[in-house]
């Protein structure tokens, strides 16, 4: 079962746990705040945004050594999907980092309107917990997927700097 079906179910779960009275009498802020708190949480975008970073920054700067015969080795990037092999265009390449920035946002939005809408009907229910509240809703998918993806990226986008002014292709 993916995530956002487990997030979906857990969620539907707790929403019909809660009491009707207070869903009725509350259910006019409920979704506009958790909107409003989504939306300016920057959780919500900034993995999204570093992993199109580091992903954007390496990919233009591993074209220099393709164009002179070396193959890519990241497997997303080549025509046959495993590693070591002929590269994808350009374009082609682009358009897979936008994939995965906006897989990314997704994963951060599930991650965060999850997390919100926890928090948000469990601490009127238990308002003497809301830290044990918080730790259980922090939102650390999104940024650390963010971080598994961009990291190597940024380190490649270094070393293809270092190796085009060894190999003289400045």
């Amino acid at each position: 079962m993916s995530l956002s079906r487990v997030t979906v179910v857990a969620l539907m779960m707790l929403v019909a746990s809660s009491s009707v009275s207070a869903q009725v009498q509350d259910h006019a802020s409920f979704v506009p705040d958790v909107v409003k708190n989504v939306i300016l949480d920057p959780t919500t975008y900034a993995p999204a945004i570093v992993a199109w970073t580091a992903t954007h920054l390496d990919w233009p700067s591993s074209q220099i050594f393709l164009q002179n015969g070396s193959v890519e080795h990241h497997a997303r990037f080549t025509v046959n999907g495993r590693g070591d092999d002929t590269t994808i265009g350009y374009a082609s390449g682009n358009r897979q980092i936008v994939a995965d920035a906006i897989a990314n946002l997704q994963l951060s939005l599930v991650d965060n309107v999850s997390a919100r809408v926890v928090q948000r009907l469990l601490m009127p229910r238990y308002p003497h917990h809301r830290t044990l509240l918080r730790t259980i809703g922090e939102k650390c998918d999104g940024v650390v997927w963010s971080y598994r993806q961009s990291a190597g990226h940024f380190r490649q986008w270094r070393a293809n700097q270092q190796r085009v002014h060894q190999l003289g292709y400045d």
